[in-house]
């Protein structure tokens, strides 16, 4: 098979990983295409909470086809049960771009494989598989998951006129792009001031979506959340996790609990809650893609702490003013050098509005 076909094959396993990003934490999730002959005869991907995985999925779709083909796979996932399988399915090539980053499995996997006599190839469209595993990777590496600070803004950086107004700033197509980027992260997370000037549901509401939505968390030192907030009282439906301090009012933890919200309490910081150990805690928790929604404390917070790996905006044609509330609070720079820097990645129009990807420069 020419390079081009093993590229345009690898492309494909990535389109189907991206698929269930969202659904397989704390597992990466993974796309797998089987070829024959120049022919796809098995597609597979991680399926929701991680198992099966994208080989077995591909393997079973391709049964007897399988054997002497080669078979692409976005990430190799945590072998070696699948190579194992690979193997007994009489697969001849793999092709992948990345080896799994785990130290628990790091390469053994790949080995199993050239034991077995299958020709193994590493390292095509690594980049394009390290991005769609960014937040697998970052876990595994700091313990803690990706955070995407995502915000609906005017031209001039406001989220809200001066007398709080903020419904709706962008169009129709924004908000359609905000319930996806829910749909394929792990959770999503607001500061309690969002919480209670808003009282969010935080949930995918896209037709045919609904059931991809996300973990919801809240950043709540004091547990000032009310036990009437949509947050709470459809817990049991859709997981609400409370980040609040340590050792929370008794009274009030166990209500939160007894509603069917998980509490995570973490230790304080210079300004409230340490944000890096509660970082920590989520990614101990599995999560591996977390998408801050607001507000612009919880953002400072997390901008003066160093962890925003990516900014989704989101622009509408609009000027609020100096006296609008602004996306992010102030957070002490000095200097133009101590300034977060971030990297376009991405641009296009969104409906009426503009969208625009940073990444961590």
């Amino acid at each position: 098979m020419t390079q081009a076909a093993d590229l345009d094959h690898l492309r494909a396993a990535l389109a189907l990983g991206a698929r269930n990003l969202g659904r397989t934490w704390p597992n990466p999730s993974v796309g797998c295409v089987i070829v024959r002959g120049g022919v796809v005869v098995g597609r597979g991907w991680t399926q929701g909470g991680g198992r099966p995985h994208a080989e077995a999925e591909a393997l079973a779709r391709a049964g007897e086809a399988a054997r002497g083909a080669l078979e692409p796979c976005a990430h190799h996932g945590k072998t070696p049960p699948c190579a194992h399988a690979l193997v007994a399915a009489g697969v001849r090539r793999v092709v992948v771009p990345i080896e799994d980053p785990d130290p628990r499995v790091s390469g053994a996997g790949l080995a199993a494989l050239r034991a077995s006599g299958v020709a193994v190839e590493v390292g095509a469209l690594a980049a394009e598989a390290r991005e769609l595993h960014a937040g697998f990777f970052l876990r595994l590496a700091e313990g803690r998951p990706l955070v995407t600070f995502k915000s609906a803004t005017s031209l001039d950086g406001r989220i809200a006129t001066h007398a709080g107004e903020s419904r709706w700033i962008t169009g129709e197509a924004a908000r359609r792009l905000a319930h996806r980027l829910r749909a394929n992260h792990d959770a999503v997370m607001v500061g309690i001031g969002t919480a209670l000037a808003d009282d969010p549901e935080l949930t995918c509401r896209l037709p045919g979506l609904e059931h991809r939505s996300p973990v919801r968390i809240v950043v709540d030192r004091r547990l000032r959340l009310p036990l009437t907030a949509k947050l709470v009282r459809d817990a049991a439906r859709v997981p609400t996790w409370i980040v609040t301090g340590e050792r929370p009012d008794r009274a009030r933890a166990d209500a939160f609990r007894g509603a069917g919200c998980a509490l995570i309490e973490v230790a304080g910081g210079e300004a409230g809650l340490d944000l890096g150990a509660a970082l920590q805690a989520l990614g101990a928790q599995g999560l591996t893609r977390v998408l801050v929604e607001g507000g612009g404390h919880l953002a400072a917070g997390l901008l003066r702490a160093d962890l925003v790996d990516r900014i989704v905006l989101c622009r509408a044609g609009a000027v609020i003013g100096g006296d609008g509330v602004p996306a992010v609070r102030p957070f002490g720079v000095d200097r133009l050098a101590d300034a977060p820097r971030f990297v376009l990645r991405d641009g296009a129009p969104c409906g009426e509005d503009a969208m625009e990807v940073w990444a961590r420069a």
